[in-house]
C-alpha cells in the first residue's frame, strides 16, 4: 500500500482536484499548471494523483514503456513483437528545476559514436514519463530551453536526442502538471498557452477548514501507513470511477450546441489562436464522462472555459489571470439554443454532485470521507483578496491601472509631508542596457555571456561530462594520429583526448536593481507619473530579457528596500504603484542601501552580474544621521560634507565594488543643474535622459552601462565624434 499522502484526504481545493481528474480521464486534455500561494498542499495533491491512475502494460525489458498492445516501431530498444507484457503502476517523476538538458532527454555517448558507430543512449526524464505523470515543481524557475524541450514533446508524443548528426528518437506521452508561486515570476505567455488547463489555489480562511487541514497532516505524519488504510476505500472508489469515465469517454458526444457555445466563448474573450478552442472542447467532453453522461451539457461547457481560458487572457506581464463571470454567462446564453437532441436537461448534472446524487464518502474528492469538511459555494474555492503589499515583498502584486489617473495641479508638499501615490504613465519600449564585459550567469536576453545556447565562438577540451561536441575541432585533434594508431580503412579512430566541446555565447539574465527617487524634488514639477512610467516600461524589459528585479526608494529621512531580488516583475509593478512621494532627498541612504543589497545578493548567487539603475534628478538633501553613520562604517570616511558630498562617497563605494550603473536623469525645465550627470561619473557608469530612454526616439543615441565615466549631456547627441 501507497504511503502517499491519499488524494481524497486532501480537503477543500475543489477545482484542483477537479482537474487533475480531468487530466486522469483524458490526458489529451493537455496537462495543468497550478497556481498558488506557499503552502497550499499543491504538492500533495499532484502527487496523490499517481495512485489513482490505472496500472501501465509495458513490453518487458523495454526502458521507454512501450505498450505491448501498439509497441512503438522506432523505439531504440526495439523491435518489440506484439504480445502480452508485464504490468506495472504508472509512474509519476519529478523533473528538478536545477536539471540538465541530458537529465531531461537523454544523453548520447558521442565518443563511442564517433569511434565504434553505436548509439549508445542513457533515457533521460522523459521517457521514464511516458505514459504516466511528468510534475514539474516550480515550473516558472526552470530555464526557458528545458521548459521548450519539454512542452515541444508534450505536443509531439516524442522526444528527439540529436548530437551532431546522430539522432535518436522515442516516444514521450505523458500528463503535464506544474506548479507555480506567481510571486517568484510568471511564465511566458506562450508557454502558458502550451498547458490545457489552470487553477488558481489559496489557502481556506474558514477556520473550521484549516483545523481539519491540520488534523489530518498530523495523523498522517505520525503514521502514515494507517492514515492511507483509513483512506483507502475511497480511494479505491475514486480509482474504480476514473476507469469507468475513461470506458466511456469515447461515447460522449459533442453536439453542434456546445461547439458553437466553446467557439463564441473562446472569441468573445479574444483568445489568441485555436488551441483554446480544442481545449475546452476535450475538457467539456472528460466534465460529461466523468459525470457518468454521454452528452455535454452547458455546465460542461462553463467549467471548461472556467479552467482552460483564464491564464490564456493575459496581453501582457503585469495582467493578472482570470475570467468575467458574468459575460461568460451571457455568452452561453445567447448561443445555447436548442439543437434537437442537443437540449440540456433542465438541472444538468455536475462531477462533483447534483442530480446524480451527492459524492458520498466513496463517492470521490468531495465527500467529506471520515471526519472531513464539505466543501464550501458548491465546492468552488475562490483566492482571497491579497493583501496590501508590505515592504517584504512576499504579497501577491495588485494588477496595474491600463490607464494612469490624470494629474492635477497642485502646490509643492511641505518637505516631511507625504503626497497620495499618482499613477504610472504609459509604459514604452526602452532601449537595452547591458552590463560589460562576458558573464556566466543564468540564460537571458540581456548581457552577453558563456552559455550552454548561441553562437559558437571556439572550442576547449570537455570539462566532466562531454556537452556539446565541436566536430571540426575533434576532427583535427585526432587527424595526426591516425597513422599512430593504426588505422588502416574508412573511419576516424577517436579517444578521448582528442575531444573538443563548442564554447558557445549567448545572453544572460542579470539583477537589475532599481533605486528610484520618491522625493519632494521629483514630486514638486509634476514628473512622478512620467517616471512611474519609465521605471514601469524598464521592468516590462526586465521580464522579457529574464532578468531578477528588486526596487529600493528613498525619500524623506532614509530608505526602504520596497522590493526585494525576485523575478516576479508583478509585485514591481504593484509596488511601484503605490509609490508615495515627498519629503527631503537622502540620495546617500539610497546608494548605501543598495551597496548593501548587491553584498548579500553576491553571496547568494555570485554567477549572475547586477546592473544599477538609479532614477533621480540628481539633487540630494537633508540625509539622515542613519546614512552618516552607515557611510563611515561602510568605508566613506567621516560623515563630514554636505549631502551632496555623501551621495558622491555612497556612489564611489559601488564604483569599486565593479558595479555596472545606469543614472536616468529625471531632471526638468529649462534651467538645468546636472546634478544626475555628476552622480553617474561617480558612479563611473552612463546617463540618460527620460526621453533617450525611449528605444522609439530615433534621435537619441543610448550608451550601454560601460563601466566608465559618463560623458557630459552633449555625449549622447547624434553623431558626437568621440574625443
Amino acid at each position: 500500500m501507497s504511503t502517499r499522502y491519499p488524494f481524497t484526504a486532501v480537503v477543500g481545493m475543489a477545482d484542483l482536484r477537479l482537474a487533475l481528474l480531468l487530466n486522469a480521464v483524458s490526458p489529451a486534455v493537455g496537462g495543468i499548471l497550478v497556481r498558488g500561494e506557499k503552502g497550499t498542499a499543491k504538492s500533495t495533491a499532484v502527487r496523490a494523483l499517481a495512485d489513482l491512475l490505472p496500472g501501465v502494460p509495458v513490453v518487458a525489458g523495454c526502458r521507454f514503456s512501450c505498450d505491448p498492445a501498439a509497441p512503438d516501431e522506432q523505439c531504440p530498444d526495439g523491435p518489440h513483437e506484439s504480445g502480452p507484457g508485464n504490468s506495472r503502476p504508472a509512474r509519476m517523476v519529478e523533473l528538478p528545476v536545477g536539471a540538465s538538458e541530458d537529465r531531461l532527454v537523454g544523453a548520447l555517448d558521442i565518443e563511442r559514436a564517433l569511434a565504434e558507430g553505436v548509439k549508445a543512449f542513457e533515457p533521460g526524464l522523459l521517457a521514464d514519463a511516458h505514459r504516466g505523470i511528468l510534475y514539474v515543481d516550480e515550473v516558472n524557475l526552470l530555464h526557458d530551453h528545458l521548459i521548450d524541450l519539454l512542452l515541444d514533446a508534450a505536443a509531439m508524443g516524442a522526444s528527439y536526442v540529436e548530437r551532431e548528426g546522430v539522432s535518436v528518437r522515442h516516444a514521450a506521452r505523458f500528463l503535464l502538471v506544474g506548479t507555480m508561486n506567481p510571486e517568484e515570476g510568471e511564465l511566458r505567455p506562450q508557454l502558458l498557452d502550451r498547458f490545457g488547463l489552470t487553477v488558481e489555489v489559496a489557502a481556506s480562511r474558514e477556520p473550521a477548514q484549516r483545523v481539519e487541514v491540520v488534523r489530518r497532516r498530523l495523523a498522517y505524519d505520525d503514521d502514515p501507513a494507517a492514515f492511507a488504510a483509513r483512506w483507502a476505500d475511497e480511494e479505491r472508489a475514486l480509482r474504480e470511477r476514473i476507469v469507468a469515465a475513461r470506458a466511456l469517454l469515447p461515447s460522449v458526444r459533442l453536439g453542434d450546441t456546445a461547439l458553437r457555445q466553446i467557439a463564441a466563448t473562446c472569441a468573445a474573450f479574444e483568445v489568441d489562436g485555436m488551441r483554446a478552442d480544442i481545449v475546452m472542447a476535450r475538457t467539456a467532453t472528460a466534465l460529461a464522462a466523468w459525470a457518468g453522461r454521454t452528452e455535454v451539457h452547458e455546465e460542461d461547457v462553463r467549467q471548461a472555459a472556467l479552467l482552460a481560458l483564464p491564464h490564456r487572457r493575459r496581453r501582457n506581464p503585469f495582467d493578472a489571470p482570470g475570467l468575467d463571470e458574468d459575460k461568460l454567462d451571457e455568452t452561453l446564453e445567447e448561443f445555447g439554443g436548442a439543437d434537437g437532441d442537443d437540449e440540456p436537461d433542465p438541472e444538468p448534472e455536475g462531477p462533483d454532485g447534483g442530480p446524480d446524487g451527492p459524492e458520498g464518502p466513496g463517492g470521490g474528492p468531495d465527500g467529506p470521507g471520515p471526519g472531513g469538511v464539505p466543501p464550501q459555494d458548491g465546492g468552488r474555492q475562490e483566492p482571497a483578496p491579497p493583501a496590501a503589499p508590505e515592504a517584504d515583498g512576499g504579497d501577491a502584486p495588485a494588477p496595474v491601472p491600463e490607464q494612469p489617473p490624470a494629474e492635477t495641479e497642485r502646490p509643492a508638499a511641505a518637505p516631511a509631508a507625504q503626497q497620495a501615490a499618482v499613477g504610472a504613465a504609459e509604459p514604452f519600449r526602452t532601449r537595452r542596457l547591458d552590463v560589460p564585459g562576458l558573464g556566466e550567469g543564468a540564460d537571458g536576453r540581456r548581457s552577453r555571456a558563456r552559455t550552454a545556447h548561441g553562437r559558437t565562438t571556439g572550442s576547449r577540451r570537455p570539462r566532466g561530462a562531454l556537452g556539446k561536441l565541436h566536430l571540426s575541432a575533434t576532427v583535427q585533434a585526432a587527424a595526426p594520429h591516425q597513422r599512430a594508431r593504426g588505422r588502416s580503412g574508412p573511419g576516424l579512430v577517436v579517444r578521448r583526448d582528442d575531444l573538443r566541446e563548442a564554447m558557445r555565447e549567448g545572453r544572460e539574465g542579470n539583477l537589475v536593481l532599481f533605486v528610484v527617487d520618491a522625493s519632494g524634488s521629483m514630486a514638486a514639477r509634476k514628473r512622478m507619473s512620467a517616471v512611474k512610467g519609465a521605471v514601469l516600461s524598464l521592468l516590462l524589459d526586465a521580464y522579457q530579457r529574464r532578468d531578477k528585479i528588486g526596487m529600493i526608494t528613498f525619500r524623506g529621512t532614509g530608505a526602504e528596500l520596497a522590493l526585494p531580488p525576485t523575478s516576479s516583475v508583478e509585485a514591481g509593478a504593484a509596488r511601484l504603484e503605490m509609490l508615495p512621494t515627498g519629503g527631503r532627498t537622502p540620495l546617500a541612504e539610497g546608494l548605501l542601501r543598495a551597496h548593501e543589497v548587491l553584498r548579500v545578493e553576491r553571496m547568494r548567487d555570485p554567477a549572475r552580474r547586477p546592473l544599477l539603475v538609479v532614477v533621480t534628478d540628481g539633487r540630494a538633501t537633508g540625509a539622515s544621521a542613519g546614512a552618516a553613520r552607515s557611510a563611515s562604517a561602510t568605508g566613506g570616511g567621516r560623515a563630514t560634507g554636505g549631502p551632496l558630498v555623501r551621495a558622491r562617497r555612497a556612489a564611489g563605494l559601488l564604483a569599486a565594488e565593479g558595479t555596472a550603473s545606469v543614472v536616468v536623469d529625471c531632471e526638468a525645465g529649462p534651467v538645468r543643474l546636472g546634478l544626475a550627470g555628476e552622480l553617474a561619473r561617480s558612479l563611473q557608469g552612463t546617463v540618460v535622459t527620460l526621453d533617450e530612454l525611449r528605444a522609439d526616439n530615433v534621435s537619441a543615441l543610448v550608451r550601454t552601462a560601460q563601466g566608465k565615466p559618463a560623458r557630459p549631456r552633449k555625449a549622447v547627441e547624434p553623431n558626437r565624434k568621440a574625443a
